[in-house]
């Protein structure tokens, strides 16, 4: 029986790209910096921090000292890059910093139920190499975890929306269109046991 891999073992797995931060700051930076893709404030030093701020007002529950010294630490490590331009500074996530950022957001995904089913199906259907088996047994372990239902080994249905989560996982997970697939159909034959397991009627 093949071990089941889960996010977590990931995290175990590789602990420099997935630990945890000590800090909350440290996941809110990387978050942003994720989601703005280019962060960019005037550079009108020594005020770098307070523009900053006025940017991200959620970070003045932080000291001032903490925030710079957040910065610091992450372009340290290299997740960040912080340049200056015709008095602008710019702040981006590097390769390494996003793949940290991205397991914050693949933590929190979650499928909203609408609050009427549309009738179809979305069918999710994998195939991916051996060489990839832990991200294989990785992703199974957050399918189940966001409640899809296993019809075969690498045939997964969840009855609600979720390309944008399917679509972080297969970015997250550098799978190629040809090794994970989501579908969305009408009929997968006798679906009595998929609508007991989603209690749809």
């Amino acid at each position: 029986m093949e071990e089941e891999w889960t996010i977590t073992k990931m995290i175990r797995k590789y602990k420099y790209y997935f630990r945890k931060p000590k800090s909350e700051i440290v996941k809110d930076v990387l978050n942003a910096c994720l989601m703005s893709s280019l962060i960019m404030i005037a550079a009108t030093s020594p005020y770098f921090l307070v523009n900053l701020l006025k940017a991200y007002p959620k970070w003045k529950r932080f000291s001032r000292k903490k925030v710079y010294n957040t910065f610091y630490k992450l372009k340290k490590q290299g997740l960040i890059k912080i340049e200056k331009k015709n008095q602008q500074i710019y702040i981006s996530l590097t390769k390494e910093g996003r793949k940290k950022a991205g397991i914050y957001q693949i933590d929190s995904l979650k499928i909203e139920k609408p609050k009427k089913w549309d009738k179809k199906w979305r069918v999710l259907i994998f195939d991916v190499a051996q060489l990839k088996r832990m991200y294989r047994e990785a992703l199974r372990g957050k399918l189940k975890n966001l409640g899809f239902y296993q019809l075969q080994k690498s045939v997964w249905v969840h009855p609600y929306d979720c390309s944008s989560e399917i679509e972080l996982l297969k970015d997250f997970f550098s799978f190629s269109d040809k090794e994970m697939r989501l579908l969305i159909v009408e009929n997968v034959g006798n679906d009595k046991e998929l609508k007991k397991f989603f209690t749809l009627t």
